[in-house]
């Protein structure tokens, strides 16, 4: 199906359904949180009622967004929106369990993705894998309803875009990235407004906590890694929203092709793992096999500990790609 014949259906749907619950995925990330918002206010010129729910907290960064008192922090759709009987959208996901939220498996679900490990789970599904980030689709889906592109929405949308092609960084970024940031600008995004919210608004316990992971930083040619325990998170009194953009610092050194960033989670033996390449490895394949996903340069994944293990499972396959 074409990009047009998936815009085309899921407007249909939208025009016709007059209630969506809205969702993204856990942890979410500045596309997630952008794009629900903006996603929503189409929805709203469109005629329908939505209710956005999310399995986590939003992080800091992005609590000065507009509208953000919309999303509802639950452990299950059904909190907020008791009928089963409410389709809900998916942004970002491969999987209903991607959300982190239980209360959607019987409900009818519509898909929207840029992910190269996006799946057809959904009764609508599109993705997009070339899209610089799910705004872009969204972006697309307001221009396509003909609704008015408000500097709200325009905000959240630029907001999401400028996250998640890492400030327009990664291989996805394109003219047609840099035409729709210039639209959405036009439109009422104040850019150094913007990159002052995302970029210079930390709380302390970030900087921390990346002081603790620059100080384990380990390089061997090409690779870069560092981890932070579940001590470490403690002793600068972190969340794992603090952990956000970590790994960034070891994908800038020179030389270094990969980097991984390993976090303990709190509740099992278990590490989060971020990882980025420069373009020599497809750091989504990497991740795949392990059971996670994202794109060509930037993707994530969870792995049994101990730290050890975890580090040289992650090593071996980066290694074995870079060769």
């Amino acid at each position: 199906m074409t990009p047009e014949a998936s815009i085309a259906a899921l407007l249909e749907a939208f025009r016709s359904t007059p209630r969506f619950i809205l969702t993204s995925h856990a942890r979410p990330d500045g596309d997630a949180i952008g794009s629900v918002l903006a996603l929503a206010e189409v929805l709203d010129q469109l005629g329908c009622q939505t209710d956005i729910v999310m399995a986590d907290p939003i992080p800091f960064i992005y609590r000065t967004l507009p509208n953000i008192e919309r999303i509802h922090h639950a452990a299950s759709a059904s909190d907020i929106v008791p009928d089963p009987g409410v389709s809900a959208i998916l942004l970002e996901c491969d999987s209903i369990e991607r959300t982190g939220l239980l209360g959607l498996e019987d409900r009818c679900l519509i898909n929207i993705d840029h992910h190269a490990s996006g799946r057809h789970f959904a009764y609508l599904n599109w993705i997009d894998e070339h899209a610089c980030a799910v705004a872009a689709m969204v972006y697309r889906i307001a221009v396509a309803a003909n609704v008015e592109i408000t500097p709200a929405m325009a905000t959240c949308l630029y907001t999401a875009i400028l996250s998640d092609t890492g400030s327009f960084t990664y291989s996805s970024t394109n003219a047609e990235t840099f035409a729709l940031a210039h639209d959405l600008t036009a439109r009422g995004a104040n850019p150094s407004q913007i990159a002052r919210d995302v970029y210079f608004s930390n709380p302390a316990s970030k900087i921390r906590l990346l002081g603790t992971a620059l100080s384990n930083l380990k390089t061997d040619g090409p690779l870069a890694w560092t981890w932070v325990t579940n001590q470490d998170m403690d002793t600068a009194g972190a969340e794992a929203e603090d952990c956000e953009g970590v790994v960034n610092y070891l994908i800038s050194i020179d030389g270094v092709e990969s980097a991984v960033f390993l976090r303990e989670l709190p509740s099992a033996s278990q590490f989060r793992l971020s990882i980025r390449s420069k373009g020599k490895i497809d750091v989504a394949q990497v991740a795949e096999s392990f059971g996670g996903g994202g794109h060509r340069s930037a993707s994530g994944c969870t792995l049994d500990g101990p730290l050890g293990v975890a580090t040289d499972r992650i090593l071996t396959q980066l290694r074995t790609g870079l060769c």
